[in-house]
């Protein structure tokens, strides 16, 4: 027993003895031999680290893959606004280009009107200035032909009165040889069917001559003032027989009734008188019957 136990200190004296030297060989240092402990995990560290790595990039590998359809859809998004912005675009610079030219159309519009109204305004202005230029000389042609008839009518009227004061300067024998010569002109005037030829002054809308005063009326007219017409002065106006009796002249405006004698106007008695509605000359010798005359002064 006690060889046995000798036997086995021995062994592990010199088993210790072995590993003491080896382990003084190995680890003469502390820090060296930590330093050389570290350097041996290092190695070992860095499989690891890069198998963690692996995975990483592994993971950013397959990060980019899910996002390529995300960016391709961000690219078809931003195409399509392009696009989209493209069309606004075009159909903006359409839309601008439709306006001037609507634009440019109504100008045209506008100047045509303006020319077609300066043209009309011009047209206008030409035949106003033309209706003045013939109502210029309208009045002028006027002015030329009253100023003939009042040269006609003051001849006619100088004529007129040198007539009747030859006639009021005549003697009673050159009157009744005035009245065979003026025969023409009283048969001239004589009615050939009285009754439907002749009208009252009512009937011809009135009179509308000289009045005779009421004083002077009185006095030398009426049925109690008779005369001869050739006992007055007598003369032929326009065909038509006028005779002075009181300082006033008359003119027959009617035609004498046809069964008249011939030459009443020479021998029968008449009167002047006004009756209602204008002044007629009566025959005493046929009372009903009445003719209308005109007064006047000359």
């Amino acid at each position: 027993m006690k060889s046995m136990t000798a036997l086995g200190s021995t062994a592990l004296l010199l088993l210790l003895g072995i590993t003491a030297p080896i382990g003084a060989r190995t680890n003469p240092h502390p820090a060296q031999e930590k330093q050389e402990r570290q350097e041996k995990q290092e190695p070992q560290a860095k499989p690891q680290k890069e198998q963690q790595a692996k995975p990483e990039g592994q993971q950013q590998q397959a990060k980019p893959e899910r996002q390529q359809p995300q960016r391709e859809q961000q690219q078809e998004k931003q195409q399509a606004n392009g696009q989209e912005q493209q069309r606004q675009q075009q159909q903006q610079a359409k839309t601008q280009q439709q306006e001037k030219q609507q634009q440019a159309k109504g100008q045209q519009e506008q100047q045509r009107q303006q020319q077609q109204q300066a043209k009309t305004q011009q047209q206008e202005k030409q035949q106003q200035a033309k209706s003045q230029q013939e109502q210029q000389r309208q009045q002028q042609q006027q002015a030329k032909t009253q100023q003939q008839e009042k040269q006609q009518q003051a001849k006619g009227q100088q004529e007129q009165h040198a007539q009747q004061q030859r006639a009021v300067n005549r003697s009673p024998q050159e009157r009744h040889a005035e009245a065979h010569q003026q025969q023409a002109a009283w048969q001239q005037n004589r009615a050939h069917n009285w009754q439907s030829q002749h009208q009252s002054w009512q009937q011809r809308g009135g009179y509308n001559g000289y009045r005779i005063p009421e004083n002077r009326y009185n006095g030398s007219f009426g049925s109690a003032h008779a005369f001869f017409i050739y006992s007055q002065p007598v003369v032929i106006v326009g065909g038509f027989p006028r005779f002075q009796y009181d300082g006033f002249w008359f003119g027959l405006v009617d035609p004498w009734p046809q069964y008249w004698a011939s030459n009443w106007y020479e021998n029968d008695q008449v009167y002047v008188r006004y009756s209602g509605d204008g002044y007629y000359l009566y025959n005493r010798r046929y009372p009903r019957d009445r003719i209308a005359i005109s007064v006047s002064l000359n």
